[in-house]
């Protein structure tokens, strides 16, 4: 029949509804099964990165974790290499280069690690998350160093701590040869700022504990200076502790001495130890600064420095070192200043405070002005039982032969001829001995560490003993040493030396007799010979350049002949000498 409809009857529309059902079940089946992979697949990354975020903070040692967070983002995203570069404080150059994947061997071939430059250095002056499917097409990349292993894939993700830019995190090579996925950018992002959280910690964990040696060290210094200081030791350990502390290479300490600075200690490896004792000029420049000031001053490049003052050749030992820090030490009661000096070696930090180098500043003045208070005490129990010994001297040793003598001296008239010499010859050893006594007595009120005339002239006369065949006797009459005024010393000196010479040139004598003596108004030095005596030719050559310096000190001195042969050559000076 035509137009006739085709029933469809209701067993045959179930079937086919079944059918476009199960089409649309299985489809859904498919994408329900495709979520599922990815909510495993997200929980895994998740999981993987909770992992790695405990794994970074581990412990807060500085070095090690940033070992931890360079191996954990390799393991979190399948990269066969990784590397950290810490950012230096010009923020431009790496400080620190940390790498994984790559033996020490390996790297040893490659040769020296990236400063800072080409696509690492994009990330330092961009700081933004860059991927890259092959990293030598990009414009910025220089290619690789010879024997460098090849490099494909990269992601690089920069690592912030607060506001500051620590780094950057490098990763090359994903398994498989596959690309680094935009999921791999964000668990990389992710971690790295777990890892800015984690080494700011780890930064001021170093900084608490640096501060907590600090404060050990200074006890420990205090502890010592406040017991029986030794000046050297002292300057010596505050060197040492400066230079640990501060994890650097080289400690010193120099002090003023008039117009120079001396290095008093140091504290370092064995080539910088000969500098111990060396005298700088203080007014150096950088030197004459700081101690004008009062304030630290940095070098960052203390071999580039001198490098550039073309001194390298003159002082090669120092051409290792980078940062250095210089602090001036304050004036104390009895120093005249100085500096704290601490340097690292180059390219490495001073890990240290103005402040806490300013305290180890201050406890070197303390150590001297207590090592100079002790010398002081144990100088002036030493004067004091001196005075003690010389008083005694006085008043009952040489009253007692002074009693003696009197006494022979009474019975010279009642007694024999011949015991009447030999009763003047005891008077006479009586005499010398008090004379010596007396001497004594001068020489124990001479402080110790003081120069001393009475030393020096000792010391002439020893030194023409070879010359002459004998040994020159030696009188010092009066307070030599405390009496004659500094002016004069030269000039006694001088004219004991230029007779001394002049017996031993021309006076073929047997015996020579020095005296030095003071009187209320007067020094007066005598050199008295039994000679054959000089001519008068030979005399004026060889004393006139006494005469005038005896004249500016308004003194004189005689050249007289000695009874019954000889010479005696006399200088006089008043004990207010004055130079004009």
């Amino acid at each position: 029949m035509a137009g006739r409809e085709r029933r469809v009857t209701w067993d045959e529309g179930a079937l086919e509804f079944a059918s476009l059902s199960r089409v649309r079940l299985d489809a859904l089946l498919e994408e329900l099964l495709g979520r599922v992979d990815e909510i495993m697949e997200s929980q895994e990354r998740l999981r993987a990165l909770f992992d790695a975020v405990v794994a970074i903070g581990a412990d807060l040692d500085l070095n090690s974790t940033l070992d931890r967070i360079v191996t954990a983002a390799c393991d979190l995203v399948g990269a066969k290499y990784g590397a950290l570069g810490v950012v230096g404080r010009d923020g431009r150059r790496f400080a620190r280069f940390i790498t994984h994947g790559i033996s020490p061997e390996e790297q040893a071939r490659i040769g020296p690690l990236p400063e800072g430059h080409g696509l690492l250095g994009l990330l330092v002056e961009d700081p933004e998350p860059l991927r890259l499917a092959d990293l030598a097409k990009h414009p910025s990349s220089y290619g690789f160093p010879p024997n460098h292993p090849p490099m494909r894939s990269f992601l690089g993700v920069p690592i912030r701590s607060r506001d500051h830019a620590y780094g950057n995190l490098y990763l090359t090579e994903k398994a498989d040869g596959a690309e680094f996925t935009a999921d791999d950018e964000r668990a990389v992002t992710a971690l790295a700022m777990a890892a800015g959280v984690v080494i700011d910690n780890a930064g001021l964990f170093a900084e608490s504990e640096r501060r907590r040696r600090w404060h050990e060290v200074t006890a420990e210094i205090t502890q010592a200076v406040l017991g029986d200081v030794d000046q050297g030791e002292a300057l010596q350990l505050i060197a040492g502790r400066a230079r640990e502390v501060s994890e650097s290479l080289l400690g010193a300490v120099l002090l003023v001495d008039g117009d120079d600075l001396v290095i008093e200690a140091v504290d370092g490896p064995r080539e910088y130890l000969p500098y111990l004792g060396r005298r700088l000029p203080v007014d150096r420049p950088i030197l004459g600064d700081v101690l004008r000031g009062d304030e630290q001053v940095v070098i960052d490049d203390l071999a580039q420095l001198i490098e550039q003052r073309g001194r390298s050749a003159d002082l090669p030992e120092l051409t290792t070192l980078g940062r250095t820090l210089l602090s001036p030490l304050p004036r104390g009661t009895n120093s005249s200043g100085g500096l704290l000096i601490v340097a690292a070696r180059r390219g490495e930090s001073v890990v240290v405070g103005n402040e806490l180098m300013q305290m180890f500043a201050n406890q070197a003045t303390l150590a001297l002005d207590r090592a100079q208070a002790q010398r002081n005490e144990s100088t002036l129990a030493v004067l004091e039982d001196r005075d003690r010994i010389a008083r005694d001297l006085h008043d009952l040793v040489i009253q007692r032969l002074f009693a003696t003598g009197l006494q022979l001296q009474g019975m010279h008239r009642m007694v024999e001829p011949e015991v009447q010499e030999r009763i003047t010859r005891a008077v006479e050893d009586i005499d010398a001995t008090i004379r010596d006594l007396r001497t004594a007595i001068f020489e124990l009120h001479h402080q110790p560490g003081r120069s001393s005339l009475r030393a020096d002239l000792q010391s002439l006369v020893d030194e023409y003993a070879a010359p002459l065949g004998f040994r020159p006797r030696l009188t010092c009459i009066g307070p030599v040493d405390s009496a004659v005024p500094p002016i004069v010393r030269p000039q006694i000196l001088a004219a004991v030396r230029e007779s001394l010479s002049n017996v031993v040139r021309h006076a073929k004598a047997s015996a020579v007799e020095v005296e030095v003596g003071v009187s209320s108004d007067a020094v007066t030095a005598r050199v008295s010979d039994d000679g054959i005596g000089i001519q008068d030719t030979e005399r004026q050559s060889g004393l006139r350049n006494l005469r005038e310096r005896a004249e500016r000190l308004g003194g004189a001195v005689r050249l007289m002949t000695n009874q019954p042969h000889g010479t005696v050559l006399e200088l006089r000076a008043p004990l207010a000498a004055q130079t004009s």
